[in-house]
């Protein structure tokens, strides 16, 4: 793991492969572990950067109010310093939030975009989440325990979850490994709910791919089919049965769906 002093704070990143550049950008209470699988995959065929955002994982967490301009800028200025040339952008539920907003205030920095589980945000957006989204992103304190169960249930179907059973305590480990700061993740929550995107998508002209699991209980799919109408020329891909995780969940088919796009749009 490596740092780079960006905008004042530190941010922790890795750049592994070789090849054309491809930057990840991860959802809200993740870090960038939530690629580790995909990320080596595309470090194959991509330079693949990975990097916990301001508020996230190892990186700085200053308490401040936060924006989704503010973290695409952030990731604008990291790509800057590694002196990354146009790079395709993959973002997932709030960094796929980020990563719109990177489309629209840099976009000689985006060469194709993937947007995954997200939404415009807006008033447009369809609103869901209920109870799961309350106790999977609630910012009062909890055990590792609280956090990975609820987590867990909120982006995992059940059928996957009944399935692959390990899913639960990787994911209390992985609180336990590192513990979220609720400080930061209220800043980031309330970046995420005012993003508003809507009226802007016809500004992104770079291609565009938007891909979500028909059964995500955190941000309804019909989110990326508004995106998908709303961004000129972009390609639209359901997978089912698949949740919010959708590329843990169906990790061959977003796979071929996610690199028969990057190869297309080399």
């Amino acid at each position: 793991m490596q740092r780079a002093n960006i905008s004042g704070i530190e941010l922790a990143y890795e750049l592994r492969g070789a090849g054309a550049p491809l930057v990840m950008i991860h959802g809200a209470q993740g870090d960038q572990t939530m690629f580790t699988g995909l990320a080596a995959n595309l470090s194959n065929h991509y330079r693949v950067l990975t990097f916990d955002q301001r508020g996230s994982g190892l990186s700085d967490k200053p308490d401040m109010e936060y924006s989704i301009a503010l973290l695409a800028d952030d990731t604008a200025a990291l790509m800057d310093h590694l002196e990354l040339p146009p790079a395709h952008v993959i973002g997932v539920s709030m960094g796929g939030t980020i990563a719109q907003e990177l489309a629209l205030r840099h976009p000689h920095k985006v060469h194709s975009l993937v947007l995954g589980c997200t939404t415009a945000g807006g008033s447009q957006s369809i609103r869901i989440g209920g109870g799961a989204l309350a106790a999977a992103y609630s910012t009062r304190s909890m055990s590792p325990e609280e956090r990975g169960r609820a987590l867990a249930e909120a982006a995992f179907t059940k059928g996957y979850i009944a399935q692959h059973p390990e899913i639960i305590p990787a994911m209390i480990a992985a609180r336990q490994q590192r513990p979220l700061d609720t400080v930061a993740l209220q800043h980031r929550m309330k970046a995420t709910f005012k993003h508003d995107a809507y009226d802007r998508l016809p500004q992104i002209r770079c291609p565009t791919l938007v891909i979500t699991g028909k059964d995500d209980a955190l941000i309804s799919w019909e989110n990326s089919q508004i995106l998908a109408q709303r961004i000129p020329g972009a390609r639209f891909v359901l997978l089912e049965p698949a949740g919010h995780c959708f590329w843990l969940e169906q990790p061959e088919r977003s796979r071929a769906a996610i690199t028969d796009f990057l190869q297309a749009n080399a």
